[in-house]
């Protein structure tokens, strides 16, 4: 019986227009009166995040940031924070500027959220759209949102980080992960979201014992429930260990065929056609 319904939201939840199918907030709306716990489990940040929490009226704290962050989106009582040490974010920026990276860094865990950043780069295209995209969504917030400083060597001592971003076109962002990897080793969680058609790829560094699955499991936990009562749905890289944790793991239709492809996950239909609401149908619902 699932008790605990955990979902990505881009690309799942949301569909290529990023909104909210009504068939998906039905279904969902339908799972919570049956007694699930409903939960987002996202890449974004709290912020960008919260406004679809609220508007689903879910029943349990929103796990953001990849699982760093788990928050209620109304009260925004902070359940669980994994926080980046300084010492840490900073080799992580110097890290990322050697390899030529403009680095993105979100803090605030006890209030709404903050990104930080001090760049960008005049052919970073992604991320240029990416921040205005941000100011834009947050309007007049958007300052408190999205916040430029001259230096993020200087600034960061001030803020407590939950993760920090590199983005841009998948070529270069493969070869920044891989030079990430070999000189931050295990001291970080390197989790990589990859768009082939957009040509971009979001590479979040988050604290070593930080994902999506750390962050699933956390929750199930504290509501006493076990691993074979999760359900998990997800479409891309960074949803796989909530996946392998799910006792049922389902992976949407538009997602890679690696994770389609993979043993002992369920295939449900595509963001553009509800998928959400037809595995919720699948699974709780008619069970």
């Amino acid at each position: 019986m699932i008790k605990l319904l955990a979902l990505d939201l881009d690309g799942t939840v949301l569909d290529s227009q990023g909104k909210v199918p009504e068939a998906n907030r039905l279904a969902i709306r339908a799972a919570e009166d049956a007694g699930v716990l409903v939960t987002i489990a996202t890449g974004r940040r709290f912020r960008d995040a919260r406004h679809v929490g609220q508007h689903l009226e879910l029943n349990a704290p929103l796990i953001t940031h990849n699982g760093a962050l788990l928050k209620f989106a109304d009260s925004l009582q902070t359940v669980e924070a994994s926080l980046l040490a300084t010492d840490v974010a900073l080799e992580i920026v110097r890290v990322g500027k050697k390899y030529g990276g403009d680095a993105l860094v979100s803090a605030d865990p006890h209030g709404k959220g903050t990104m930080i950043y001090d760049r960008v780069s005049h052919d970073n295209e992604p991320l240029q759209k990416y921040i205005l995209w941000a100011e834009t969504m947050h309007g007049n917030e958007a300052e408190e949102a999205v916040h430029h400083v001259s230096s993020l060597e200087d600034a960061l001592p001030d803020h407590q980080v939950i993760h920090i971003s590199f983005s841009g076109g998948c070529d270069a962002m493969a070869k920044l992960e891989a030079l990430l990897r070999t000189e931050l080793g295990d001291t970080v969680t390197l989790l990589a979201t990859i768009y082939p058609k957009l040509d971009f790829t979001l590479l979040d560094i988050l604290p070593s014992h930080a994902s999506k699955g750390v962050g699933v499991r956390k929750l199930a936990e504290r509501h006493g429930i076990e691993h074979e009562g999760v359900m998990a749905i997800g479409d891309n890289f960074n949803d796989l260990e909530m996946l392998e944790y799910a006792g049922t793991p389902v992976v949407m239709g538009n997602a890679d065929r690696r994770l389609l492809e993979r043993a002992g996950v369920h295939q449900t239909a595509d963001n553009n056609s509800a998928g959400v609401a037809e595995a919720i149908r699948r699974f709780i619902l008619e069970r």
